[in-house]
């Protein structure tokens, strides 16, 4: 995964907004612990059901900020899970993904994090001005 945010997206959510993304950013990295939390618990407990409603929630969520890798996986789990629930069955097969959703949900966290921090250098943006580390350099 070369990518694990659209920044576009993030962006133009960042926008939409304003002085209330950081506050909605902060309940996406505690829903989306949660969530994660809630995927694990039922994976453990080989609860079908419990796999949906949580990885729904992370997937829509997730997409919001253009953390497509994470809704990716979040939607193969709950696909998963409907399936199971619908056929009767347990969905053994989507372990490695729930093995996989923490790491790359606590990457994506961070890398959405980095981005809001005003302290933290900022990728270079093409068609804008000098950003907060560049301006005034000769």
């Amino acid at each position: 995964m070369d990518e694990l945010v659209d920044w576009t997206t993030f962006s133009r959510m960042r926008t939409q907004l304003g002085a209330s993304f950081v506050r909605i950013l902060g309940y996406f990295r505690e829903d989306g612990e949660k969530a994660v939390s809630r995927i694990e618990e039922a994976m453990r407990r080989q609860d079908s059901t419990g796999l949906i409603l949580p990885a729904h929630t992370l997937k829509a969520e997730a997409r919001q900020f253009g953390a497509e890798p994470v809704a990716a996986l979040a939607e193969e789990i709950e696909i998963a899970g409907r399936s199971a629930v619908e056929g009767g069955f347990f969905p053994d097969h989507v372990l490695p993904q729930v093995a996989e959703l923490r790491p790359l949900y606590q990457r994506t966290v961070e890398a959405l994090e980095a981005e809001t921090n005003p302290l933290a250098v900022r990728r270079q943006t093409f068609g804008r001005g000098p950003s907060n580390q560049e301006f005034g350099r000769l």
